[in-house]
């Protein structure tokens, strides 16, 4: 258990009247006792309460051979699982798990009938979203290997090769250089495909004046990294240009933004407002960037909608994009961390518009 981050828990919920904490979530488990478990449809629940016990219920199908410093409840498929579980609810203020299943969170409440529950996971992604020092230096790393495995990624695309067969020379490119696999599916997105934000690797290849959009990232000691580059196929047209020079503009002002104490809001405001002006706004149809580390997208995102603050060691995504049906598709992405005086870029692979040629 790290007990560091544990009495930050037990802190905050004392302050915000919460007597237990019922967490789910394989990531925020792991933030706290650094054992991933990855339960499928079974029961998994770490709980906390305000006096500091602190209880694992595991299924005896997830042995956990090390001493993890907390109680271990272990579960057979076969037991009443509700009913051991609320033996242990504490019948009063109970923050549940954003992702709590309703298979188990309604049964528990109505076992214990006599505990108010809202949702409480807000305690441990608020604290996830302030990286430590360590969690910083993995982050770094994370993105320096992304770095290198996109300069492998530009040489390659010389290559008369598919969108599937670049994500599997992806794959083989983050084991060489010490990755631990993918962070998230890769988009490699040819032409067409480019204007979908979203789209989903396929059998597509490319074609002189293509826009090639580069969506990538790897885990390193468990913390992700996510970068996105746009290439061009062997020419740009001056429309597409524009487009890219427009995108780039607007993760620039959108970086030179940040700092201790700016809205979130604020910050995707100066990278929309660049598209906007140029006449792409309709195009522009994501929010400008999401909170990253075990997962790669924490809690907490850069949008109009977000009027929280940035904090020192909040670490997310810059990545304004424009897409045209049927046309161009540009997106360029830089993960940033918030510090002291302002933000630090946690990947250096360049950012001016590159061709590809054979």
């Amino acid at each position: 258990m790290n007990e560091k981050r544990l009495e930050k828990v037990l802190e905050k919920m004392k302050e915000d009247n919460l007597d237990q904490l019922l967490l789910c979530d394989p990531s925020s488990i792991f933030y706290l006792t650094n054992k991933w478990i990855y339960p499928g449809e079974r029961m998994h629940i770490l709980s906390i309460v305000s006096n500091g016990d602190v209880k694992f219920f595991v299924n005896k199908l997830f042995p956990i051979e090390e001493d993890l410093g907390v109680e271990i409840v272990w579960l057979d498929d076969t037991d009443e699982q509700i009913k051991i579980l609320s033996d242990y609810v504490i019948p009063r203020f109970v923050g549940v798990d954003k992702d709590l299943s309703a298979k188990f969170l309604i049964p528990i409440m109505n076992v214990v009938d006599d505990a108010d529950f809202i949702v409480g996971s807000y305690i441990i992604d608020n604290l996830r979203a302030i990286k430590d020092e360590d969690e910083i230096v993995n982050m770094k790393k994370s993105s320096s290997l992304n770095d290198k495995a996109m300069e492998k990624m530009k040489d390659k695309l010389s290559l008369d090769l598919s969108e599937k067969e670049m994500g599997r020379f992806l794959a083989d490119t983050y084991e060489e250089l010490g990755a631990s696999g993918f962070s998230f599916d890769p988009i490699i997105a040819y032409g067409k495909n480019a204007s979908n934000p979203h789209h989903e690797n396929d059998d597509s290849k490319k074609e002189i004046g293509d826009s090639i959009v580069v969506d990538m990232g790897c885990r390193y000691l468990d913390y992700c990294s996510d970068m996105t580059r746009t290439f061009f196929y062997k020419e740009v047209s001056d429309e597409d240009k524009k487009v890219y020079d427009t995108v780039l503009l607007a993760n620039l002002k959108a970086i030179e933004k940040i700092k201790p104490g700016e809205l979130l809001s604020n910050i995707d405001k100066a990278a929309r407002d660049v598209i906007e002006e140029a006449g792409y706004g309709e195009y522009f149809t994501h929010r400008t960037g999401h909170f990253i580390g075990l997962e790669t997208h924490d809690k907490g995102d850069v949008s109009s909608a977000n009027h929280n603050i940035c904090e020192v060691g909040n670490i997310f995504s810059i990545e304004p994009g424009i897409y045209i049906p049927g046309g161009v598709g540009v997106r360029i992405e830089d993960l940033v961390l918030v510090t002291e005086d302002g933000c630090e870029i946690l990947n250096s692979y360049p950012k001016e518009l590159q061709i590809i040629n054979n």
